[in-house]
């Protein structure tokens, strides 16, 4: 379990992090717009409480959890909708209460499960390292969109390393939500973490995806298109893969449209 307690306390960082960049807001600021048309700041953060409330369900009912998918898939714009809709209810200090207790819940629950448990998602049933991977790649990305509205920059670290592996492993999903065969060729990522350290997966693919980590992470996250950042495509699946490239589960994400942000930096 040795993972786990790595992955939950990188997770917990994310949290704290993003919990000190809104703290401290306005009522008005909460009401700020973020890239995310038409969520808002306190939209962002009520939309993450609702999926650890959901988290908790699938970890502690996992049957009811399952059950839920169904009528879920059957309009998932309803669904989303329904994620933010008890926040707008809501002061933005009463939303932040909200998120610190659903989160809490999330990690108390999965210190219940043994280390082998598989987890039912919105994708493929996980392992708790792999689900509280994906708790942080969540923060992650909502995290960016509060920081876009805001205008504020965020210093990456190297808990991007997660939110990275996640997205190379989910390129055959990236075809598969746009409806699209997946290439056989493997397609080699090489990656500059923040610390100046070498993430590589695939080493012996032809073709390359390199650059900065953070800016990997936006674009498999659809938090910028491409062109916005550092990363170099080389070759036609390399360039095809990150012209789709989306690391979370659910129908493709509209993503954010080519120049509407600048390169990203480190």
């Amino acid at each position: 379990m040795a993972d786990l307690k790595r992955i939950a306390a990188d997770l917990s960082d994310e949290l704290d992090e993003l919990d000190d960049l809104v703290s401290g807001l306005t009522e008005e600021r909460w009401g700020t717009p973020t890239p995310a048309e038409p969520w808002t700041v306190k939209d962002q953060i009520a939309h993450l409480a609702f999926f650890d409330d959901q988290a908790v369900l699938a970890l502690m009912n996992p049957g009811a959890f399952a059950a839920s998918l169904q009528q879920i898939a059957a309009d998932v714009g309803a669904f989303m909708n329904r994620s933010v809709a008890k926040g707008r209810a809501m002061s933005g200090g009463a939303v932040l209460g909200r998120w610190r207790e659903s989160r809490a819940a999330v990690f108390d629950a999965v210190e219940t499960l043994p280390g082998n448990a598989r987890i039912p998602w919105y994708g493929p049933p996980m392992k708790p390292p792999s689900f509280m991977s994906a708790r942080l790649m969540e923060a992650f990305a909502h995290g960016q969109d509060i920081a876009d509205g805001l205008g504020t920059k965020r210093e990456p670290t190297d808990r991007l390393r997660h939110v990275a592996h996640i997205g190379v492993r989910a390129r055959e999903y990236s075809y598969m939500a746009n409806g699209l065969n997946a290439p056989t060729e493997a397609v080699r990522v090489g990656l500059v973490a923040p610390s100046g350290e070498l993430w590589t997966w695939n080493e012996d693919g032809a073709e390359s995806v390199t650059g900065p980590g953070y800016d990997f992470c936006l674009v498999v996250t659809r938090r910028r298109h491409v062109a916005d950042t550092s990363l170099t495509c080389s070759g036609p699946n390399a360039e095809q893969w990150m012209s789709i490239a989306q690391a979370y589960a659910g129908p493709p994400g509209e993503g954010r449209s080519r120049g509407q942000f600048r390169s990203a930096e480190i």
